[in-house]
């Protein structure tokens, strides 16, 4: 993955957290290859529509985004979200690997410091972390030296495979419930088991860490495991 480091003294250091946030909503959408449209930004960022639009409107006046069918950061966006982006894994990765927090606590926290976190202390988390290369979650960091390992869905396993969990989405991550669920349930990065069953409404039964767990068609389809 490619970072772009913002600039210097560039305006990219001096956007609202509004447009952050929007623009940080925009390249998590396209990571996980979901059309950026404004029906999903609105869904992403539980906001009206009418909301989404004005803010649209707004990036673009700004020279953020181009809108040509799909909404699509441009580099100046690319490099405000990437910056974001980039301390919220960071952040997620001190509050859990350091301070215990649960993911979902982590995810929420870290929601908060990527607005407010300077130059200097990320430079300085990303020592203290010893340069993490992805987020608690297995999604990776912009800026580390990480290449993706072979992967595929959950949903795409023939019954009786062995898989190792590689990487929890963003729109799992978003999903109410779901990191605790995969949390207490050991369905985390480096985490072994086997496919044991799939209904025929896609419900998977996984074998993992000693447990046996039941896991709908929405997550089996977007939890990416190596095999």
């Amino acid at each position: 993955m490619t970072y772009n480091q913002p600039v210097t003294g560039s305006r990219s250091n001096e956007y609202h957290p509004a447009f952050e946030e929007y623009c940080e909503a925009i390249w998590e959408l396209r990571e996980d290859d979901i059309d950026v449209i404004q029906a999903r930004i609105a869904d992403r960022l539980e906001v009206s529509r009418p909301a989404v639009s004005e803010m649209i409107h707004k990036l673009a006046n700004e020279g953020l985004i181009t809108i040509n069918g799909s909404i699509v950061l441009s580099d100046t966006g690319i490099q405000v979200a990437e910056r974001v982006v980039r301390r919220h894994r960071l952040a997620e990765r001190f509050l859990t690997d350091m301070l215990g927090l649960s993911w979902s606590d982590a995810h929420t926290e870290a929601g908060k410091w990527e607005h407010v976190i300077s130059d200097p202390v990320e430079k300085a988390l990303d020592r203290v972390l010893g340069a993490p290369t992805t987020c608690p979650h297995g999604n990776p960091i912009p800026g580390a030296d990480y290449t993706e390992p072979p992967t595929k869905a959950l949903a795409e396993l023939r019954v009786g495979s062995d898989f190792t969990v590689s990487r929890i989405p963003e729109e799992l991550e978003f999903t109410p419930g779901m990191l605790d669920f995969l949390e207490d349930n050991s369905l985390l990065p480096g985490h072994s088991g086997v496919l044991a069953a799939i209904a025929p409404d896609g419900t998977a039964t996984v074998k993992i860490e000693g447990r046996t767990i039941g896991i709908g068609s929405f997550a089996t389809e977007r939890i990416l495991v190596s095999v």
